[in-house]
C-alpha cells in the first residue's frame, strides 16, 4: 500500500462524482440521522477519494483526499462559505467568528488575532495550570467514590480557562452555559438532518429546549458586558476588544447584536473542541494503558511535582504525540462543511455553484493511503523522528487555509497540561460493559457523557 501521498485518479474534466443511486436515498437519510459517521466512512470506502451523496433535495459533495482538502479550504477559500450545519447554528451564532465569511470575518479575525501571538499565550501558562490543579483536586476528592461524568469534567475546565484567559470573567458563575450549548448543538443537528424543513414554530420539546437554550446564552452574554461595562478592566482580554470593536460600528441595536453573537461564538468556540479532546483521550488512555504510564512517567520526570510551565511544552514530548494521535482518531470538528459559491472544480470533478461540500477530517485522517492501520491508536506516528511519507493535508485537526483554528496553540498548551498533570496523579478507568459512542455534533462529543472512576496512579 503506497503512503508516499498518491495523488487522486484525476477525472474527466467537469464529471459527476460517483455515489450511490438514486433509490438508495431513504437508506441515506436513516444514516444520516443515526450514524453520520458510519455514512461518510461506508461512502468514501466504496466510491473513493469524491463521493455525491443524493439525499431528497440535498446533494452533498464529500471530498476525501489531501488535494481536495487543500484546493477548497486554503487555495481557493474565497469561492466557499460556511456550510450545513454552521448555517442552521446561526440562529444562535449568528454572524459569529465560526458562520461569517468576506469582509465580516476578516474584521473578527483582525480582532482576535493578536490575543493567541505566542507571546502572550507564554504568560497564560499559570492560569491554565492553576484551572487544571483545581480539576486534580475536584477528581482527587472522587478517589474511592462513584463515577465521575469525565466530560462534563472537562466542559467545566475548557470554560474555567476560556474564562480566565480570554474574557477575565469567571464562567463559574454561569453554570448553565454547558446546557445551554447542548441545546444549540442539538436543534442545530436536528435541522441538519430534516434538511430544514421542520418549521421552527412548532413547539417540540426539541425546539422549545432550544428556545430555552437561546435565551439563556443572551443572558449570559448581556450579563458579561454589562458586568465588564459597568467595572472595566483596561486589560487588553477578548471580552474588552469585543466591547470596543462594537463601539465603533454604527447603529447601536446592531452593534450590541453583534457582540452578543460574536461572544457566544467565543464561548462555544473556545471551549467545545478542547473538552471534547480531552475527553476523548482518557477514553484512550484507559484503553491502552502502556500509554498511560508512559505519559505518566514523562509527567514525573519533566515536571517531577511541580505544576507545568510554557517552557515545559517542548519537553511533553510524548505527551504531545499522544493528543495528536487522539486528534486524529477523533478530530474534534469532525466535518468541515462549505457552500460553493460560484461553480468550481475539484480533482476534475464539477461543483455547481450553490452546492454544499464536505471535508470531514474523521475520514481524511482514517484515508488508508497516508496512514498505516489507521484505525489503531499508535502515537509513534507523530514522534519527533518519524518519518512523514504523507501530505500536509492529511493531517487538517484545526481546519486549513485562511480559516485555521486561531486558538490551536492556546487548546494545545491546555490538553497538555491537564493530560500530563492528571494522568502524573490518578487513574480513570471506564465502566465495564459501558460503550463509549462517538456523538457527531458541531463537534465530535462522547455520547451520553464519559462516567469513569478514579483512583490514585
Amino acid at each position: 500500500m503506497s503512503m508516499t501521498g498518491t495523488r487522486p485518479s484525476r477525472a474527466a474534466r467537469g464529471a459527476v462524482p460517483p455515489g450511490p443511486p438514486p433509490w438508495a436515498a431513504p437508506v441515506l437519510y436513516h444514516r444520516l440521522v443515526t450514524d453520520r459517521l458510519g455514512l461518510l466512512s461506508r461512502a468514501a470506502a466504496r466510491y473513493g477519494d469524491a463521493v455525491r451523496l443524493t439525499i431528497g433535495p440535498k446533494t452533498i459533495y464529500l471530498f476525501n483526499h489531501p488535494d481536495h482538502a487543500k484546493h477548497i479550504l486554503a487555495d481557493h477559500a474565497d469561492d466557499y462559505r460556511k456550510g450545513i450545519g454552521l448555517i442552521q447554528a446561526r440562529r444562535v451564532l449568528g454572524d459569529g467568528v465560526l458562520t461569517s465569511h468576506g469582509e465580516v470575518w476578516r474584521r473578527q479575525r483582525r480582532t482576535i488575532q493578536p490575543l493567541f501571538q505566542n507571546k502572550r499565550l507564554a504568560l497564560l501558562d499559570s492560569v491554565i495550570a492553576e484551572e487544571a490543579g483545581r480539576l486534580v483536586e475536584r477528581l482527587r476528592a472522587r478517589v474511592g467514590g462513584g463515577p465521575v461524568d469525565l466530560a462534563g469534567e472537562m466542559t467545566a475546565l475548557a470554560l474555567g480557562v476560556l474564562g480566565r484567559t480570554l474574557l477575565d470573567a469567571d464562567l463559574a458563575d454561569h453554570p448553565l452555559i454547558g446546557h445551554a450549548f447542548e441545546g444549540v448543538q442539538d436543534q442545530a443537528m436536528f435541522e441538519m438532518v430534516t434538511l430544514s424543513l421542520v418549521p421552527l414554530w412548532l413547539p417540540l420539546p426539541l425546539h422549545l429546549r432550544f428556545r430555552r437554550a437561546r435565551r439563556e446564552l443572551h443572558r449570559i452574554a448581556d450579563r458579561l458586558v454589562a458586568e465588564r461595562l459597568r467595572r472595566p478592566t483596561g486589560g487588553d482580554d477578548l471580552l474588552s476588544r469585543l466591547i470596543a470593536a462594537s463601539d465603533r460600528a454604527g447603529g447601536r441595536r446592531a452593534a450590541r447584536d453583534r457582540l452578543r453573537e460574536e461572544l457566544i461564538t467565543i464561548l462555544l468556540a473556545g471551549h467545545e473542541t478542547t473538552a471534547s479532546t480531552l475527553s476523548w483521550a482518557f477514553h484512550l488512555l484507559d484503553r491502552h494503558p502502556e500509554v498511560r504510564e508512559r505519559v505518566r512517567a514523562e509527567a514525573v520526570s519533566v515536571l517531577g511535582d511541580r505544576p507545568p510551565t510554557h517552557q515545559d511544552l517542548h519537553r511533553l514530548t510524548y505527551t504531545t504525540m499522544v493528543l495528536e494521535e487522539v486528534m486524529r482518531l477523533y478530530p474534534p470538528v469532525w466535518a468541515l462543511t462549505r457552500v460553493a459559491t460560484r461553480e468550481d472544480e475539484v480533482g476534475g470533478y464539477r461543483v455547481p455553484a450553490g452546492a454544499d461540500v464536505l471535508i470531514s477530517p474523521y475520514t481524511l485522517h482514517r484515508h488508508p493511503d497516508y496512514w498505516r492501520e489507521p484505525d489503531r491508536f499508535l502515537p509513534e506516528r507523530f514522534a519527533p523522528d518519524a518519518p512523514v511519507d504523507r501530505p500536509r493535508y492529511a493531517y487538517i485537526p484545526f481546519g486549513a487555509g485562511p480559516r485555521f483554528c486561531v486558538g490551536s496553540h492556546l487548546g494545545m498548551m491546555e490538553a497538555t497540561f491537564v493530560l500530563a498533570m492528571v494522568t502524573r496523579e490518578l487513574r480513570l478507568t471506564g465502566l465495564p460493559g459501558r460503550p463509549v459512542v462517538p456523538e457527531p455534533m458541531l463537534s465530535l462529543r462522547v455520547r451520553g457523557g464519559l462516567p469513569m472512576t478514579v483512583s490514585r496512579a
